[in-house]
């Protein structure tokens, strides 16, 4: 038993670890990923389980509890965080807060992403004529500013959560769009891409087996940004009235509601921006340690 024990540690030895064991002692070894991702998928949890976890309707309304405080400033536990000028209970708010700020920045992320990713690997790969169009689009696309656009837009239609979602999928793919075109420029000079035109491989095939394996960590980082970007866009726009209209529950709007209260009490304003601020940092986080776990020099 001790000889069979030996050899396999001297047949370790020799072999080295394997790619599985490798990143997975990246990924524990990165605090900021675990950090990050822990935050992330205990709000979608809340997010997904909001009708068990809510303890009240966050649309009932009762103004014979209007404006309590939270436990932390002497309220009760019938509602630990308190209640909006509305008396609705502010801790079920921001339970049904999470879905609608994950379920705007997850899906105009994914927009944006295909429509960015698409024009800058064919403006990456093909270059020439494909590139100059790609080119000025995004020249185009950086001379519009994103703000005034998406306030501009969602004036004309209304603002719903669907139009928020739409509009911010359409103005965030620039970033995807450049820097998919300067990832697609480095690789496509790799030997194995080479390789892979010589023996005849299809365009596709390049595109799918060669080039985007190798510039999927850039995407990464590209899709958790601008998931963030799109999250506090949507809050901006909702605080400004524009975006996700009243009852629907956003952080955005809860911190709209409490502005007028904000010298009395503050903690209408706090709360939800708290919130926001940890899920932010919690993706920007995520971004940056997928980066680092996947990145092609740390893969061996």
């Amino acid at each position: 038993m001790a000889d069979v024990t030996s050899h396999d540690r001297l047949l370790d030895e020799i072999t080295g670890p394997t790619p599985g064991q490798m990143l997975r002692k990246r990924v524990f070894g990165h605090q900021g990923l675990l950090i990050g991702l822990a935050v992330v998928v205990l709000l979608t949890l809340v997010a997904i389980f909001a009708p068990l976890l809510a303890p009240h309707d966050p649309y009932a309304q009762s103004l014979m509890t209007r404006m309590e405080p939270p436990v932390f400033m002497g309220g009760t536990w019938e509602h630990p965080l308190g209640t909006d000028h509305l008396g609705r209970d502010y801790l079920s708010r921001l339970i049904y807060g999470a879905r609608v700020s994950l379920l705007i920045g997850a899906v105009a992320a994914l927009i944006s992403g295909l429509i960015g990713t698409a024009m800058g690997v064919a403006a990456g790969y093909f270059g020439g004529k494909v590139d100059a169009v790609v080119t000025f689009l995004i020249n185009v696309r950086l001379a519009m500013p994103v703000v005034l656009v998406a306030l501009a837009v969602v004036a004309i239609l209304g603002g719903s959560l669907e139009v928020v979602i739409v509009v911010l999928g359409l103005l965030l793919w620039d970033r995807f769009a450049v820097v998919m075109r300067a990832s697609t420029m480095q690789v496509r000079r790799r030997e194995y891409v080479a390789a892979a035109q010589v023996i005849g491989a299809s365009t596709p095939r390049i595109l799918l087996s060669e080039i985007m394996p190798n510039i999927a960590n850039n995407l990464i980082v590209v899709v958790t940004l601008e998931m963030a970007h799109a999250i506090l866009l949507e809050a901006a726009l909702s605080f400004l009235g524009l975006g996700v209209q009243p009852p629907t529950p956003s952080w955005g709007l809860m911190v709209s509601e409490g502005k007028n209260m904000m010298l009395f009490e503050p903690w209408l304003v706090l709360i939800p921006g708290a919130v926001l601020f940890v899920l932010v940092l919690a993706i920007n986080l995520m971004g940056d340690g997928l980066r680092d776990v996947t990145a092609p020099e740390n893969r061996s």
